[in-house]
């Protein structure tokens, strides 16, 4: 199949090349020059593991262009993705401008039928506003041409983008339209194989599940994090309490790791914007709130564990390892490094920062500062400083000879915001360890 996918940013870029991957001819559009001329040059822009690679090999085979001619991305599609970003506004809910911008541009372009599909999280009503985006273009052009609006929301997560693309549990796609399910079908035939994925449901049903997806994954972790605050006033090792409710199937394993706080550009803006959205409607959605008042008090905590070990921080330096919001990506927004690090300059530290991906990242928010070291690695990051906050847990951070890093800390406090360690094993070093939620056997 012909398809165009407007916007080349995180959603777009792994779209756009994983449909190519299986055959598709795929044209990238983006207003950004810059990014077009990098992505033309080889040049991917942002991190993810894999996603270099295929977009190579399919600029190679032809199958992948990109291009900020938006005329002709129009009419080489038979199926135009809109996957451009979809901001928190100024009350949190969701900006749609970038969206029916694009809207728009399509209804300014089109000469036949084409099937649009909102690949961007957008709030429940927006394929509506869409498609009445379009028509209202097309009429004051004066002409008639048919087209269909169809929900095909994104269920990737940043760092397994290309697995959760290829092989994700389900595609959603909201419509009711024959002509369009038989299209989607096909566009999704290569990654439909083993078993049937596709879930057909109307349009405004897509548009809720992607958010409540999101919203509950979100709970679990606010909710975990409520225990462990709870199990550390009890003394009790939140570790414990994660196996045993963990294993039961009703529960399960996944996102009931306590810790600092979630981050990225999916949770909070989501969450943020399902609340607003209900709160448009005339209903306090009491829980949403909790879960956005809980994940913004815990981006606090790793600050004050600091200043209850340390007491002053003023003139203290503090070694984070990990700046991105989580392993596998360089994307720093919304992550709890970025809350801990303006907490520290407010008190008056100094930070050394190791990130094996998110320096350049760092370098690009906060530019050069007298307070801001970033290292060349994990090891000169602790180098002259008084504790160690951990932010991110990637890997080349879970092996640690904590040894050598009781030789490292002047004031020997490890502050473990992804409890990474046993607290045994560094407090036998002579470190004092503090995890969230952990304790110690001794």
């Amino acid at each position: 199949m012909h398809i165009s996918v407007f916007g080349t940013g995180y959603v777009g870029l792994v779209a756009g090349a994983c449909l190519a991957d299986v055959g598709h001819q795929v044209t990238c559009m983006d207003v950004n020059a810059e990014r077009i001329a990098q992505l033309n040059a080889g040049d991917v822009p942002i991190f993810e593991p894999g996603l270099s690679t295929i977009v190579t090999h399919n600029v190679a085979a032809g199958r992948l262009r990109f291009t900020t001619d938006a005329a002709q991305a129009v009419a080489e599609g038979e199926l135009l993705f809109i996957a451009v970003g979809t901001p928190p506004d100024e009350d949190g809910s969701a900006d749609l401008r970038y969206v029916l911008e694009v809207a728009r541009t399509i209804g300014q372009h089109m000469d036949s039928y084409k099937l649009v599909i909102d690949k961007s999280t957008v709030p429940v009503g927006t394929a509506e506003k869409v498609h009445a985006a379009i028509s209202e273009v097309l009429e004051q052009h004066g002409v008639s041409h048919a087209f269909d609006v169809c929900s095909n929301p994104e269920f990737m997560k940043e760092g397994a983008a290309i697995e959760d693309f290829t092989r994700g549990a389900r595609i959603i796609v909201g419509t009711e339209s024959e002509r369009v399910k038989a299209r989607m079908q096909e566009c999704y035939a290569p990654y439909n194989r083993n078993h049937e994925k596709l879930m057909f449901m109307s349009v405004r049903a897509a548009e809720l599940t992607k958010y409540a997806a999101n919203a509950m994954l979100a709970t679990k972790i606010s909710f975990m994090n409520e225990i462990a605050n709870l199990a550390e006033r009890l003394e009790v090792d939140i570790e414990d309490v994660r196996r045993g409710i963990g294993s039961d199937p009703r529960i399960g394993y996944h996102f009931i790791y306590p810790g600092c706080g979630y981050g990225g550009s999916c949770f909070p803006k989501d969450v943020q914007a399902l609340e607003r959205a209900a709160r448009q409607l005339g209903y306090t959605p009491e829980l949403l709130s909790a879960v956005e008042a809980v994940n913004l008090r815990q981006k606090q905590t790793l600050f004050t564990k600091l200043q209850d070990n340390l007491g002053s921080l003023s003139g203290k330096t503090i070694a984070v390892w990990g700046l991105a919001f989580k392993p596998n990506t360089d994307d720093m927004r919304e992550a709890p490094s970025r809350s801990l690090m303006e907490a520290l300059w407010q008190a008056g530290a100094k930070v050394q920062a190791f990130d094996p991906e998110a320096m350049a990242e760092c370098r690009r928010i906060y530019g050069e500062r007298d307070d801001l070291m970033l290292a060349g690695d994990r090891i000169q990051a602790v180098k002259g400083a008084d504790a160690l906050v951990i932010c991110t847990e990637w890997k080349e951070f879970r092996s640690v000879d904590f040894a050598w890093l009781a030789q490292q800390l002047a004031d020997n406090v490890v502050i473990d915001g992804r409890n990474l360690y046993t607290p045994d094993a560094v407090e036998e070093a002579g470190l004092r360890y503090i995890g969230v939620g952990r304790r110690s056997r001794g």
